[in-house]
């Protein structure tokens, strides 16, 4: 049973996922691609589809993994932020942000099965040491 919060959180990561993932296609194809027409680099969406379908079947292992995987985004959105100029320095920030909502959904969201894991593991241990 989820509370309110975990509903929030997932839908706050799910929505964050989906628009980085957005975002990384319009930015390399259209909005400043690194050369005109668009580039090769569009492809860097493809890590970020590879969670998408366990993001959205509430996985823990899924949303645990991507959690780590994102962080990736967060250095090249951060980078791009305060190297490049114009809107993709725009662009890069809105990267950063969507990664930061993403992150912190997901940690919220798995919270409450971390506590529950922390439980029955220190519950095993008092069992055993009996």
């Amino acid at each position: 049973m989820q509370n309110p919060m975990q509903k929030t959180c997932y839908v706050g990561s799910v929505i964050s996922l989906t628009l980085l993932i957005a975002l990384c296609v319009a930015w390399e194809l259209v909005l400043a691609p690194l050369r005109p027409g668009g580039s090769w680099m569009v492809l860097k969406v493809i890590p970020l589809l590879l969670p998408l379908r366990g993001v959205l079947k509430r996985d823990i292992y899924t949303m645990q993994w991507s959690s780590m995987l994102i962080l990736l985004y967060l250095a090249e959105g951060i980078v791009r932020a305060t190297s490049d100029k114009g809107i993709s320095a725009s662009l890069g920030w809105i990267e950063f942000g969507l990664v930061c909502v993403f992150f912190v959904c997901v940690i919220f969201y798995l919270r409450p099965y971390k506590q529950a894991a922390k439980k029955l593991a220190q519950q095993a241990i008092q069992k055993a040491s009996k």
